[in-house]
């Protein structure tokens, strides 16, 4: 089954939705924590409720010097990405919340560590729990005397966190969370003065670097499939060797004893889509046959970056409790209502490059910008209702992109945005935008009483020929929703992601043809809405760690 044929067949259509289970038991909700039996564990340090850097900081160059790496300074690293930020409690039921959003709160995401050379911790990979704030130690390294410290993190999707409630269209769902995943550990690591590098080992290197290809340590549980291996940058260069992992321990539990379906679509989708080795776009390299190499040290792009000019932040909020208050808002005030100068810092932040430097967060992808925005503006004082077009790329118009679409979409009124101070581009005018808006996002109030909605979209002709890239744009996706769920914050305002909408539908409604045109066949990929978020008052907020900390979280 080709990719293509993949995202067809999970696309939600207003006659039927996309193939998923016909009933849910959620007393019977799958385990949300994976946990290795057996595995000696490290509790981490909660150091981000003492700090209080401004936002702006994580965007001024040199505002930050980097961080030793410590277990203080990786305890930061994860309480500020995938650890949770709170328990809620309404009635009998309690959930956690986490830093990284997912969809359905279903969190597929699995970090890992790989480490050398940290006082306290023990050389080797280690799987992060969050519920429990600590590694758990799966594999010792071999001993390297006088290796200067290093580090890698990475990435894995337990598919049937998501399958049980979202069926096939569950492996796009899960790439989105990688995508916000990343985003959320390059804002943490920007905290500490560090930068992340995909090392692209290929997906079999990366299971064997996370111990994923291991069937022994799994048996009856749940697989879990490889996504990301970062090199983390703490200013000196660092040759690493993630080779000679041993003495294996832990076994991984299972999350759902008696799963009701299966869904082997989702299988088929993750092989066609794995990537093969190849060499990063940084400084160094990836040997997927025996070990992961790779050179940390800061590469051109990485000083280009340091000196580009940072989009200005939209508040002064300090970044520690803006990002452990970030919430996926549950209902909008649907009579809220932004200027327009508000909102050009969200659609700043959206901008990958400035000038030949990829900036905060997009300098983490290894590929350039591929995914496009559209604006539904519904609100938005000083800007029409209608939407409007947010090339996202060094050149104004989106490396090509807009090109691409103003030959698919000649039909549109194609007016520069004279007010917006970056590109902006008027598609169309619609007075019942909300309304539209509302049934193809499957009938959901948060397409409607948002101040504004962003659908993000990509050409998928280029997967027929590099099947890997198909995770890639949704990745990228995933990240540019990460950005307006903290940017939003720092605004004042509330974000969620939209992953449920009719998928042609919306293409009708923003013009797109339904077959290719001109070699291109432009997809919606994610949706985002942001707005006034109104409060749950039955909903109850609890410490995430109470039997560690009596701090209370942000509410």
């Amino acid at each position: 089954m080709s990719l293509l044929t993949y995202h067809a067949r999970t696309k939600h259509r207003p006659q039927r939705y996309a193939a998923g289970p016909e009933t849910l038991d959620w007393d019977a909700q799958p385990d949300p924590f994976r946990r290795y039996a057996g595995a000696q564990q490290v509790a981490l340090p909660l150091p981000a409720a003492q700090r209080r850097t401004p936002w702006a900081a994580l965007f001024a160059p040199g505002a930050i010097p980097p961080a030793a790496p410590t277990l203080e300074s990786l305890g930061l690293l994860f309480e500020l990405s995938l650890a949770l930020s709170a328990w809620k409690q309404a009635g009998p039921d309690r959930w956690a919340v986490r830093c990284t959003p997912s969809s359905g709160d279903l969190h597929p995401t699995e970090g890992y560590l790989l480490a050398r050379g940290v006082a306290g911790l023990p050389d080797g990979l280690h799987h992060y729990t969050p519920e429990l704030h600590a590694l758990e130690r799966r594999a010792s390294l071999a001993a390297a005397p006088g290796t200067a410290p290093a580090l890698a993190v990475g990435l894995s999707s337990i598919h049937w966190r998501e399958a049980w409630k979202y069926g096939e269209r569950a492996f796009r769902y899960c790439q989105l969370d990688a995508g916000h995943a990343l985003g959320a550990l390059r804002y943490a690591a920007a905290l500490l003065g560090w930068r992340l590098h995909d090392l692209r080992p290929g997906h079999e290197a990366i299971a064997r670097c996370l111990g994923l290809d291991r069937p022994e340590d799994f048996a009856d549980a749940e697989p879990e499939e490889p996504d990301l291996l970062l090199a983390v940058d703490f200013g000196a260069p660092v040759e690493v060797h993630w080779q000679g992992l041993h003495d294996w321990q832990g076994r991984a539990n299972r999350l759902d004893a008696h799963p009701m379906y299966r869904w082997p679509v989702i299988g088929e989708a993750a092989r066609a889509s794995r990537a093969q080795a190849e060499a990063p776009a940084t400084a160094g390299s990836a040997a997927p046959s025996t070990s992961t190499s790779t050179s940390t040290s800061t590469s051109t792009s990485a000083a280009a970056a340091a000196t580009a000019p940072a989009a200005a932040p939209s508040a002064h909020a300090d970044a520690e409790s803006l990002i452990r208050r970030r919430r996926s808002a549950q209902r909008f005030d649907p009579t809220a209502r932004m200027p327009a100068q508000r909102l050009w810092p969200l659609l700043a932040a959206l901008q990958p490059r400035r000038g030949d430097a990829a900036v905060l967060p997009w300098d983490a992808l290894p590929q350039p910008p591929a995914v496009q925005a559209v604006l539904f503006a519904h609100r938005v004082d000083g800007l029409a209702p209608g939407a409007y077009l947010l090339p996202r790329g060094a050149d104004g118009a989106g490396d090509g992109a807009l090109a691409s679409l103003q030959a698919v979409l000649p039909h549109l009124d194609w007016q520069r945005v004279a007010e917006a101070p970056g590109p902006l581009w008027r598609l169309a005018l619609h007075e019942r935008l909300p309304a539209a808006l509302r049934t193809l996002s499957c009938h959901q109030a948060l397409g409607a009483h948002a101040v504004f909605v962003i659908a993000l979209l990509a050409d998928l002709a280029p997967v027929r020929t590099e099947p890997a890239r198909y995770r890639a744009l949704l990745r990228e996706a995933g990240l540019a929703g990460q950005v307006l769920y903290l940017e939003a914050e720092a605004a004042g305002l509330a974000g969620t992601g939209i992953g449920c909408y009719f998928d042609d539908e919306v293409h009708a409604l923003v013009g797109l043809p339904a077959e290719p045109v001109a070699g291109a066949q432009w997809q919606v990929l994610y949706h985002f809405s942001v707005g006034q978020a109104l409060r749950d008052e039955r909903i109850r907020t609890e410490p995430p760690y109470p039997h560690r900390s009596p701090a209370s979280p942000p509410p």
